[in-house]
């Protein structure tokens, strides 16, 4: 399971892999009410992840790692919803992981610098997906969950 955190749109991903075939299970996205308080956004996170953990009980929680940029208040926010998420991942005992937005795409584009259009082509490719996953915070959890799964195998060679 990936998830792409945040406090407006949370997006999150599952796939299986059996017999070294990725499939896709599920994706979407989470999306607190604006007029919601930070407590309440926050709650709706963990609540919703907790759900959907309970609805298809992944082995692994893949979340993109917090980026660093200019603005801290940015930065912080997005900390809380990552927490939000990892304590519903902790609460059913899944292990968590988590990826750097650079990891991440590196991993799936081949570009540390690509753009969430390149993303989501190859989240597309590596689905094999008829249509491009929408919208692209769902298309990044993919990306996420695609990551771990990438990170895995090159440890298994």
């Amino acid at each position: 399971m990936g998830i792409d955190p945040g406090l407006v749109v949370t997006g999150f991903g599952v796939i299986t892999i059996k017999d070294n075939q990725l499939s896709l299970m599920d994706y979407g996205v989470i999306k607190p009410s604006p007029k919601e308080s930070l407590a309440e956004r926050l709650l709706t996170i963990f609540n919703d992840v907790g759900e959907i953990i309970h609805s298809y009980n992944p082995h692994i929680f893949a979340i993109e790692d917090v980026f660093y940029g200019k603005n801290v208040k940015s930065a912080m926010r997005l900390g809380q919803a990552r927490g939000a998420a990892m304590v519903a991942a902790a609460e059913k005992k899944v292990p968590i992981y988590e990826y750097s937005a650079r990891k991440v795409k590196q991993s799936i584009t081949g570009n540390g610098n690509a753009h969430k259009d390149q993303v989501q082509f190859m989240v597309k490719a590596k689905l094999g997906l008829n249509h491009t996953p929408e919208p692209p915070d769902a298309a990044d959890a993919l990306a996420i969950a695609l990551c771990h799964e990438h990170q895995f195998r090159e440890a298994d060679l």
